[in-house]
């Protein structure tokens, strides 16, 4: 009866190690065949720390990833939805998506319909070097602190009317989240930020869309060597202070190339606008920003500066062949320079006459003709008149009959050169390989 006893014990135990045994499993590297519902099902079995290889070939979606994995394409891997909702929903942290072709989204703004999906939980995602394409929002930040995006390439859904289209990335309350070297073009915009703080847009090229980069209340963010052209704008940067702007280039963007809309404090650093049809900067409202080194050429309005903007400085930049260097209606004179030192315009007829590389007069864009076109456009027919030339001869003689606007008392008599600032491409491009 004792042995039968010890029997029964040792069975127990024997079992318990089976059934309850708490040790960690080992990472399984799943290859997922294409077609079925094959991706469903290996998500349905797979652990944490799992990495799915999707064969070559269409694997259907919509698919949610629940679990912490890596999910990774070989060539020609393709994760195609429904057309209704999100093709992949991320619901864990520490999901790596990878090397795939995603598309099939539906077209919902209300339901956020998206290639990929991040949700609060996918805390630490990364999406990295897929092609993204006939869906509404290409990756959808929402509220997935750490995230990164990239090396993909985005194509938005050009068959819709601008405004009916979705976002390449859209970033929603996502801290610490960056999206680098990027190829995004034919959605509305290219990365539309909203609400967010302490992220880095860096290296992404965006082109054939409404505006290239689209910021809304994000403080402490970084948006540097980035590449706009084409667009009907390039870099709206809204409602946000302390921000470091830099290195952007903006390239034949219809309206504007960069506008500052209640931005503060912001360093606005060695960026170039170059042909734009319109202005190459609009500030509106904005106060205590730093504009250093910057470029601004071939746009009809260099830069359009309103009254209610204040404190913002200038120095060091260069204005080149623009048709109005600067549109300013005020009545005071705000100075454009810092520290001895203020901006080249290719406009200046001044001289250097000790060679310390500075014009000797000061320079004023502004003067009572300037505004009156401003103010009354059909005057321009008058532009050639004897009146016109009368009253800008008597500007030239009796300053006081200037109204106010800006003056460069220090302007530079060489152009700042700039780098082209292209070598995120290279990178870029790099990553975008499988």
């Amino acid at each position: 009866m004792k042995a039968v006893k010890l029997f029964q014990y040792f069975c127990y135990m024997v079992a318990g190690a089976v059934f309850f045994n708490t040790a960690p499993v080992a990472a399984d590297t799943i290859r997922v065949a294409a077609g079925g519902d094959h991706l469903v099902q290996a998500l349905s079995l797979a652990q944490a720390g799992d990495k799915l290889v999707l064969s070559s070939g269409v694997h259907f979606g919509p698919i949610i990833v629940s679990i912490s994995i890596v999910l990774e394409g070989e060539e020609g891997a393709v994760i195609k939805g429904n057309g209704e909702g999100h093709v992949v929903h991320v619901a864990a942290p520490n999901v790596t998506i990878r090397n795939l072709n995603i598309k099939g989204s539906g077209i919902r703004h209300e339901t956020l319909d998206s290639a990929v999906f991040l949700d609060k939980t996918a805390v630490g995602a990364q999406i990295i070097a897929n092609h993204i394409e006939d869906s509404l929002v290409g990756v959808y930040i929402w509220g997935a602190k750490n995230s990164l995006v990239e090396g993909n390439i985005i194509k938005g859904r050009t068959d819709l009317r601008m405004n009916e289209r979705g976002n390449g990335v859209y970033v929603w309350n996502a801290p610490g989240s960056k999206v680098l070297f990027n190829d995004i073009s034919g959605g509305r915009d290219g990365i539309f930020v909203n609400i967010s703080h302490h992220n880095v847009f860096e290296g992404n090229r965006m082109r054939n869309l409404r505006f290239a980069i689209h910021y809304m209340y994000a403080n402490n963010s970084i948006v540097r060597n980035n590449l706009s052209e084409n667009n009907d704008a390039g870099y709206a940067i809204m409602h946000s202070t302390t921000l470091e702007i830099s290195g952007n280039i903006s390239r034949n963007d219809k309206n504007y190339g960069m506008m500052f809309n209640y931005t503060n404090a912001a360093k606005i650093t060695r960026n170039k606008v170059i042909a734009s049809n319109d202005k190459c900067v609009f500030i509106y409202n904005s106060h205590r920003n730093e504009f250093t080194e910057n470029w601004f050429e071939g746009c009809q309005i260099g830069i359009h500066f309103t009254g209610g903007s204040e404190r913002n400085s200038m120095s060091g930049s260069s204005f080149i062949a623009n048709r109005t260097q600067v549109k300013y209606v005020g009545n005071k004179w705000v100075e454009w320079s810092v520290n001895g030192v203020g901006n080249y315009w290719s406009d200046n007829p001044s001289y250097d006459l000790n060679g310390d590389g500075f014009a000797d007069i000061a320079y004023k864009p502004n003067d009572i003709v300037d505004q009156v076109m401003w103010r009354y456009p059909m005057a321009k027919t008058l532009i050639t008149s004897p009146a016109i030339k009368l009253l800008r001869w008597a500007q030239g003689q009796f300053p006081a009959l200037r109204p106010g606007g800006v003056v460069d008392s220090f302007p530079l008599m060489e152009a700042t050169q700039l780098p082209e600032n292209e070598h995120w491409l290279s990178r870029g491009e790099g990553l975008l390989q499988p």
